[in-house]
């Protein structure tokens, strides 16, 4: 179920909000004071903020900045004032949307419902890289090429995530098994060298001559983004075809 933080002194609209919103599905957590919202953020799983801009403790837009620095939940302020200054302050300090008081029922519900639309498709474009031919879908954990779902072992798609997401970039082997084993590189394991070899086999990139993944010597791995069209795929295997022939 979706969680609403409402952040709001006034204990009646409060009441009337919260209500509204609960026989809408949502959960709504309740606080009335400023300063205590990023504790609530960091230790509850808050899917929207509804933040009032005059609070006690701490003022909506100080609050609004504190959030920013930590999460990027959607953000929508509540103000007494049709003012654009409050607008333009709030939006600056990292708000993603502003209702006027009094507020209306059925168009909180509306904005409401656009920023958790529009949170759950950044979420959704997050979740799935794409380059020319090769798509990783990071929550199916589903890997397709050339039209063709391609099996991984779940540590090669870790691996081949890892290196998508830092795409165009040289990631040193410190980075990787950090990430992927939590631990420091001895500069002895070479099992990331024997996985990029595997994927190189997957992805029929020739080891003598790889235009996918690309060993940089000394420093370590680049995932090339702009190697994986079609026509790339043709210029690879009609050379290794000619060597095995």
């Amino acid at each position: 179920m979706t969680t609403i933080l409402l952040v709001e002194d006034d204990i009646s609209l409060a009441s009337w909000v919260s209500e509204f919103l609960t026989e809408q599905n949502f959960t709504v957590i309740h606080l009335a004071r400023g300063d205590l919202v990023l504790d609530k953020i960091n230790n509850h799983p808050i899917d929207l903020v509804l933040l009032d801009v005059m609070l006690p403790g701490l003022n909506g837009i100080e609050v609004c900045r504190l959030i920013r620095q930590h999460r990027q939940v959607p953000i929508i302020m509540l103000t007494a004032r049709a003012d654009e200054y409050d607008e333009v302050i709030g939006l600056e300090a990292g708000a993603d949307d502003y209702v006027i008081k009094p507020v209306r029922p059925r168009a909180l519900l509306a904005r409401i419902t656009r920023q958790l639309s529009n949170q759950q498709q950044e979420t959704n474009t997050k979740n799935i890289m794409t380059f020319g031919e090769l798509t990783i879908n990071q929550e199916a954990k589903r890997v397709t090429y050339l039209k063709k779902e391609i099996e991984l072992s779940s540590s090669l798609f870790s691996f081949l995530t890892f290196l998508a997401e830092h795409a165009g970039t040289v990631v040193d082997r410190d980075s990787v098994f950090l990430a992927l084993r939590k631990r420091e590189y001895d500069g002895l394991d070479r099992r990331f060298d024997v996985m990029l070899s595997s994927l190189r086999k997957v992805f029929n990139d020739d080891p003598l001559k790889p235009k996918k993944f690309k060993t940089i010597w000394g420093k370590g791995y680049l995932f090339v983004a702009d190697a994986w069209g079609a026509d790339v795929e043709i210029e690879q295997i009609q050379p290794t075809n000619k060597q095995e022939s």
